[in-house]
């Protein structure tokens, strides 16, 4: 009975042998499975399957990010240059709204305002949160490690030289791509052209391996201007000053190289800060020396005696009775400030005389006396490229008025721009040679066209120089040991309605120096003076002796004047009241 027992409890060899092989073969199995997966490319779930699989939630093709090239002035400062910034983006899908307060908090908006962008965009994987950050910032923003965070580099511009160049310049939105200025201008010569390369990331979308370079990004061209920025910086705070002083609207000054038609500064107030426009006002943004027209006034009255002495009906030593003071020419009578009595054309120009101006034009054919305003520039484009250019307007009638002929002679019924202005007087100083107008630096080869004779041009130009002095309504404009040549400009301004408004003045000077062999054109407008004085003597004038002595010191031009007699700009006082 014994004996079967033992056998009923003992087990049969090859049952033991069966389990056993069962036991080894499953890990054997397992690890052949895995294997098989991993190593044999053509099965479906094989290795290219996980291979891709990992790849498509860590290797990703990213953007790098390419610079805007650099904007600078004539000696390589600094205008415009891109800086390196952090944007934070987010992922609708995969934030938390446990993490809301959190994330509120370190973007410094309010809990509400991140939830409604959220939802707003849930639909959406990508999302802007915070723009333009440093790196300190944007890391203090991530180590918070709220799910669906990461960061990526962009460019953001900066401008140096700030509101001294700024409606010159120009700006560029978030995007980097220019929307005023020479930004916008030149954009596609600025801009630069961004590469991709392939990296593996991790969870935070940080990149933890660059695996390779798929396209080279490519930086924008630097473009270099004309401008001179210490130049640039004198006009601009005398523009300022002046300005407030005088509680004007607004104002410009240009000033251009004569020899190479070059602008050296462009300058405008009101300006902005383009580093800062949380408060930026549009009507700042105006280039007003390129896109504002005036009418010029006075300051085309040497353009008028250009038009006399080649009719040949005047000679520079000719008399013009301007008694009584006065002159009815149909429904309008014209006035100077007092009675000249006789005057030659130096004369009538040195006093601004309505009166004489008029009874030189009324005998000149106006058809001839339009062309040479027409050959000057007026009334046609400079070609500077810049956004908003004016072209002006010079009128063409086919008979003209009396009146109309009159008031065109010195001024009036005709439009300019700053820019438009000097480039005029850049005639004058060049001696009857017309330049094109260059804001770039080495532009190529510059058009030169003589439009008057040399004679003619250096008479005028000599009668100029009576205007500035003493005796002239410009003797504000006067700089020590340096000849002037220059007028002033007192005109009414266009009410809306049409016709002129009585009270409100836009001042002007336009001129150049040294007068023996001029290097510098500067045109000086203010826009609505109203602190009393308005006269272009007074208001203009003095801008331009300061600018312009500066601009010749920068320039190291060698005085042409003996003696050294000084304008006390804090006393100054009008020599009469025509301009």
């Amino acid at each position: 009975m014994a004996a079967n027992k033992a056998k009923r409890t003992s087990a049969p060899g090859w049952r033991y042998i069966l389990l056993s092989l069962v036991l080894v073969s499953l890990p054997i199995s397992i690890i052949v499975k895995v294997a098989y997966l991993q190593i044999l490319p053509n099965h479906e779930f094989g290795v290219d399957f996980l291979k891709h699989q990992g790849e498509i939630r860590s290797v990703r093709n990213i953007e790098i990010p390419a610079p805007r090239g650099a904007i600078l002035d004539r000696y390589g400062k600094p205008l415009a240059i891109s800086t390196p910034v952090i944007d934070i983006v987010g992922n609708p899908q995969k934030i938390k709204s446990a993490d809301y307060r959190r994330l509120s908090k370190a973007l410094n908006i309010s809990e509400k305002e991140l939830q409604d962008r959220l939802t707003l965009y849930k639909e959406k994987s990508f999302i802007y949160l915070a723009r333009h950050l440093s790196d300190a910032d944007a890391e203090a923003i991530l180590d918070l490690e709220v799910e669906g965070l990461y960061r990526e580099t962009q460019y953001k511009r900066y401008y140096p030289a700030g509101e001294v160049t700024a409606q010159l310049i120009g700006i560029t939105d978030y995007q980097d791509a220019g929307q005023e200025g020479l930004e916008l201008a030149f954009n596609a010569w600025l801009k630069g052209e961004r590469g991709t390369r392939k990296v593996v990331q991790d969870v935070k979308s940080r990149v933890i391996n660059n695996l390779s370079l798929v396209k080279p990004s490519k930086p924008g061209n630097d473009l270099e201007l004309s401008i001179d920025l210490r130049i640039q910086y004198a006009a601009y705070t005398e523009l300022k000053k002046a300005v407030k002083q005088h509680k004007a609207q607004g104002g410009s000054i240009v000033i251009l190289d004569v020899l190479t038609g070059e602008i050296l500064a462009m300058a405008n107030q009101p300006s902005f800060n383009p580093n800062n426009r949380e408060s930026l006002n549009q009507m700042a943004l105006r280039n007003r020396a390129i896109t504002d027209l005036i009418e010029p006034g006075s300051t085309v009255k040497p353009f008028t005696m250009l038009a006399a002495l080649e009719s040949g009906q005047y000679q520079l030593e000719s008399l013009i009775d301007t008694s009584p003071g006065y002159l009815k020419v149909e429904y309008k009578t014209f006035v100077d400030p007092v009675n000249y009595g006789e005057l030659d054309l130096r004369g009538v120009l040195s006093k601004s005389s309505q009166v004489g101006t008029t009874k030189i034009a009324l005998n000149l054919d106006a058809h001839e006396m339009r062309d040479v305003f027409s050959r000057v520039g007026f009334g046609e484009y400079l070609g500077s490229g810049f956004p908003g250019e004016s072209m002006g307007m010079l009128p063409s009638y086919r008979d003209w008025h009396p009146v109309t002929q009159a008031t065109f002679a010195f001024g009036y019924g005709l439009s300019a721009s700053p820019l438009q202005l000097a480039r005029a007087y850049g005639v004058l100083a060049n001696n009857g040679l017309k330049k094109d107008i260059k804001l770039l630096l080495d532009e190529g080869e510059t058009n030169v066209s003589r439009v008057f004779s040399s004679d003619l041009s250096k008479t005028v130009n000599n009668m100029l120089e009576s205007v500035v002095s003493e005796s002239g309504t410009g003797k504000n404009a006067m700089i020590p040991h340096y000849r002037v040549a220059g007028k002033t400009a007192t005109l009414h301004k266009v009410k809306a309605g049409g016709g002129y408004d009585e009270n409100k003045y836009v001042s002007a000077f336009a001129g150049f120096s040294p007068a023996s062999n001029p290097r510098v054109v500067t045109v000086v407008i203010i826009d609505e003076p109203s602190e009393g004085k308005y006269f272009g003597g007074l208001v203009a004038a003095p801008i331009f002796s300061k600018v312009t002595e500066r601009a010749l010191q920068l320039l190291r031009i060698s005085p042409d004047k003996q003696s050294s007699s000084w304008v006390n700009h804090e006393n100054l006082e009008e020599q009469g009241k025509s301009s």
